[in-house]
């Protein structure tokens, strides 16, 4: 799972307790074992979010989205 977000320095609490909560869904929603999921932190400059973010994954990929923004 690639979680892409505006920077915001965590803490290495909270970056490990945002891991294990995602980590904890995934395996929950697909009864999967621990070592099949990963995860990334990619951090995106607001100035870059409509390029790279925006555009090619929320509005080129919307029919696979679950849950949209709302702006």
């Amino acid at each position: 799972m690639n979680i892409r977000h505006f920077p915001r320095p965590l803490t290495g609490e909270q970056e490990a307790a945002l891991v294990a909560a995602v980590s904890a869904a995934v395996r929950d929603a697909f009864e999967c074992d621990e070592g099949v999921v990963s995860i990334a932190l990619e951090p995106v400059a607001p100035e870059e979010w409509d390029r790279t973010v925006y555009q090619p994954e929320i509005v080129g990929r919307r029919h696979l989205l679950r849950k949209t923004p709302d702006y």
